[in-house]
Formats: C-alpha cells, sequence, structure tokens
C-alpha cells in the first residue's frame, strides 16, 4: 500500500484501519460503510477462532498462535523493586514464506529508529523466533489444541505447520 503522506513511525509508513478500508472500498467498488463492516468482521473472525481454537492459518499470510507465558519476576524501573508479573496468554505471529520475502526485499531510505528495550522479555526458547507479542486477556481459553487440527480462514480445517 502506498504511504498517501500520513504520519510515520521510526521513519516507516503508518497506515491505519481507515486508510485500509478505504483501500479495499475503492477496489471493489464497495462504500466506505461496507468494506469497514467487512474488515471488522475479518479481525472479529481472527480474535474468535484464537480464543475458541488457539491458532489461525491464514496461508500466504502467516499464522498467529495463542502461547501461554509463564508467570515471572522482574523489576519496577521506577523504584526497582522486584514485582511478580502473572502468566498470561500472548498472541504469536509467524508470518509466511511469501510476506517474509516481500519484507526482506523491502528497500527503506533509513532504519526505523527503535529503542532497544532495557528489560527485555524474550526468553532462550524464544531465541530465534520470528514473531510480534500482543497481549490477549488472561482468561482467554487456550483449549490444549496441541497437535490438533486448526481452523483455516476458508473455514477447512487443516494439520499444523511445521516448523522452519
Amino acid at each position: 500500500m502506498e504511504n498517501q503522506g500520513h504520519g510515520t513511525v521510526g521513519g516507516m509508513a503508518h497506515v491505519t484501519k481507515k486508510e485500509i478500508v478505504k483501500q479495499i472500498a475503492e477496489r471493489a467498488n464497495l462504500t466506505q460503510l461496507q468494506t469497514k463492516e467487512i474488515v471488522q468482521w475479518t479481525f472479529d473472525a481472527i480474535v474468535e477462532t484464537l480464543v475458541t481454537e488457539g491458532r489461525i492459518e491464514l496461508r500466504n499470510f502467516g499464522v498467529f498462535e495463542v502461547k501461554r507465558r509463564k508467570p515471572r519476576r522482574a523489576r519496577n524501573p521506577r523504584t526497582n523493586e522486584p514485582v511478580e508479573v502473572e502468566a498470561k496468554n500472548v498472541v504469536t505471529f509467524q508470518p509466511g514464506k511469501i510476506m517474509e520475502e516481500r519484507v526482506r526485499q523491502m528497500k527503506t531510505s533509513s532504519e526505523p529508529k527503535r529503542k532497544p528495550r532495557k528489560n527485555s522479555r524474550a526468553s532462550e526458547s524464544d531465541e530465534g523466533e520470528d514473531h510480534e507479542e500482543v497481549v490477549v486477556g488472561a482468561g482467554a481459553p487456550m483449549n490444549g489444541t496441541a497437535g490438533a487440527n486448526h481452523t483455516l480462514v476458508d473455514g477447512t480445517t487443516g494439520a499444523p505447520l511445521k516448523p522452519r
């Protein structure tokens, strides 16, 4: 999608849902209101599948998966006091090969300006994994879906992808 002069984050174009809706509406010859509903239904379906199944595979795009983070001890950066962080569910995203390749070949005028984290949450088990974390409500059920078939975006089920 083109950067149409909108805001940037770290030197990269910052695109909102509203801008995505506008572009899809123009391409699909739909009103922005119709398109906004469809886009929201899509997001809702992804979230609902994550809550009920724990995983959703969008072929040629990537895989979203709910993972459980163990409780841990951390430090309050303001007071330097130790604090207990409860176990929580997080959403991980593993990009598909096509997305990964396109992003790898992307030409940027400058590197994103990102401050390194002072307290990295990466554990030994996360090293080498390429994913972003987004917190999901701690009460989201996991349903023990390890090794089970998972719902695909077209409504069919399929076996989990093997790690690359």
